[in-house]
């Protein structure tokens, strides 16, 4: 897991973070056969926030398609959402978290409240 920076390949098994006060998207590869590429932009804030994740949403719902799968743990407001639907009408999936024991549960409730989340996971549940 690293800082994203700009122009990082899109890769398996790679995670990559948004810097703060910036936006992260995905990019189609330059050339056939190269990765899809990251860019930050400092483009205004979308939902109160940059980075948002509508943002990152949006523009890997572009260039993955149906191959998108989101999951929303989570965050405060309604950030995800909108992206959560792009990606859906794109033909991907989503998760989101349930309710659980926390006080606040916006992102992933906005998620989940809006239909958009394939799967309602518990914190307790892994992935196998």
């Amino acid at each position: 897991m690293r800082e994203a920076q700009e122009g990082d390949p899109v890769r398996a098994g790679t995670i990559s973070i948004a810097r703060g006060n910036w936006h992260m998207e995905v990019l189609a590869g330059a050339r056939a056969g190269s990765p899809p590429t990251l860019r930050l932009t400092q483009g205004p804030p979308e939902n109160h926030c940059r980075p948002a994740v509508d943002v990152l949403f949006r523009s890997a719902a572009a260039v993955y398609g149906a191959g998108v799968l989101t999951v929303v743990l989570t965050g405060m407001g309604s950030d995800g959402m909108l992206g959560c639907r792009t990606i859906r009408e794109h033909g991907g999936a989503g998760a989101g978290a349930g309710p659980g024991k926390r006080t606040v549960w916006g992102m992933p409730g906005a998620v989940v409240n809006a239909g958009l989340a394939h799967k309602v996971l518990s914190l307790k549940d892994r992935c196998s």
